[in-house]
Parts: C-alpha cells; sequence; structure tokens
C-alpha cells in the first residue's frame, strides 16, 4: 500500500482533495494518528460515534452480521480512504463494524473537529455527498450482484470493487498489491471461498487476471469494467 506524508495524505482522499496545502496541514494537526493490527476491531456495531478515520496503509473490511450470524462484507477500504462519517453526521450509533485486515495506520478527527472542518471549508461538504453518492451506487450494484444466480459474475463485481477501492492504475492495468482472503472476498460476493478459488482459476484462464502471491493484476481494466463494472 502507498504511504503518505503528513498533509500528502489528505491530498489523495477525495473530500479534501481540492484544498490548499496549508488548509490540508491544519487539518492535520488536528488528527491523531494511531496504529491497529491485523485483527482489531476499529468500530463496533451500534457503538456510539465520535470519530472519523482516514487509512493512511493498510486495509479494512466494513462488516455486518446476517439473520444467520454470517459476516456480510459491505466494503474493503484502503490507503486515502474514510470511514466513520454517518454515524458522526446523524448522531446515531454506529451502522457497521469495522476490522483491520492487515496492520492499519489512520489517522482520526474527534466529532467536533470534523463538524469544525465543514464549516470552515464548505467544498469539503459538496466532496463529502460525492462520495457517499458513489458508495450508495456502490451498495446497490452489491445488492443487485447477490441476486444474480451466476458466481464467476458475482465474484467478478466483487473484484472490481476491491480494485476500485485498493488498486493502482497504471497503462491500463490495475494492481492489488494485497488481495483481500478468499473468505473476505466469499463473503464480499455472498458465495464460498472454495467457489472464490475455483472462479479466480477460471478468470485466469481467461486471461483477464494475473496472481503473484497476494497480488493481482487485472490486465485490460477497461475490458474487466465491461464485463463486471
Amino acid at each position: 500500500m502507498a504511504h503518505f506524508p503528513e498533509s500528502h495524505l489528505l491530498r489523495e482522499v477525495p473530500i479534501f482533495s481540492e484544498l490548499r496545502d496549508d488548509d490540508l496541514q491544519t487539518i492535520m494537526d488536528m488528527a491523531v494518528k494511531r496504529s491497529f493490527p491485523k485483527g482489531k476491531m476499529i468500530v463496533i456495531e451500534e457503538d456510539q460515534a465520535d470519530t472519523l478515520y482516514i487509512i493512511e496503509k493498510g486495509s479494512v473490511k466494513i462488516t455486518r452480521l446476517n439473520e444467520d450470524g454470517r459476516e456480510v462484507i459491505l466494503a474493503i477500504l484502503g490507503s486515502a480512504e474514510f470511514f466513520g462519517e454517518m454515524a458522526l453526521l446523524d448522531g446515531q450509533g454506529r451502522s457497521a463494524n469495522v476490522m483491520a485486515l492487515e496492520d492499519a495506520v489512520l489517522y482520526t478527527l474527534n466529532r467536533r473537529d470534523f463538524l469544525d472542518v465543514l464549516n470552515r471549508f464548505p467544498s469539503i461538504s459538496i466532496q463529502l455527498l460525492r462520495e457517499m453518492a458513489i458508495r450508495l451506487r456502490k451498495s446497490d450494484q452489491q445488492i443487485k450482484s447477490l441476486s444474480l444466480s451466476d458466481a464467476e459474475h458475482r465474484i467478478g463485481i466483487a473484484l472490481h470493487r476491491i480494485a476500485d477501492d485498493m488498486g493502482f492504475f497504471k497503462m491500463g492495468q490495475v494492481v492489488v498489491p494485497q488481495l483481500p482472503f478468499q473468505q473476505d472476498i466469499a463473503n464480499l460476493a455472498g458465495t464460498s471461498r472454495e467457489t472464490v478459488s475455483r472462479m479466480l482459476k477460471n478468470l485466469e484462464s481467461k486471461g483477464l487476471l494475473e496472481r503473484e502471491g497476494r497480488k493481482l493484476i487485472i490486465k485490460d481494466y477497461a475490458t474487466f469494467t465491461r464485463l463486471f463494472g
């Protein structure tokens, strides 16, 4: 994962991307740096919320339990992504659980500072609305994909979402340096780990993917998007 020094991290975060460097540093000066080991629960559903989280490095999974007690992954986020904003805005409890998928370093903003930042920099509010709309569209797409009977298509949609959130674009390809474990992909796609393993091999045989250990390469992102975007 990419590592961003100081205010350069915020430059990569969509809601802060239009601010000047000195404004970014002002926000960074309010933030507290925290580390979470792999497997550590960062947020627990329904807990009271007072913190926005911004990922510097590592990745996290956002989950809920279904009626059968099985974990359903709503999203997997990587460097320069953020979470926790909903509960800060509406004052309600957390809407999901968040766990570190690997050792993670995050910056946190408390609710008072976050609301102050929104008041001081109105452009953030506009960007925040845009980002929430994007996330809503992704959630709608995930709900639609879970209704599909074609396992390959469900897993392809899940991989496309992971690539969008965690990948690096270069010359038409997307590289995901640390692909989530197959069980996590299965929980995101609403299928089994065995099916994920089989479908990854199938997508590789079609020339759509390459894997090098945990690294995933989508060889032609435009084609992959046409199929699964």
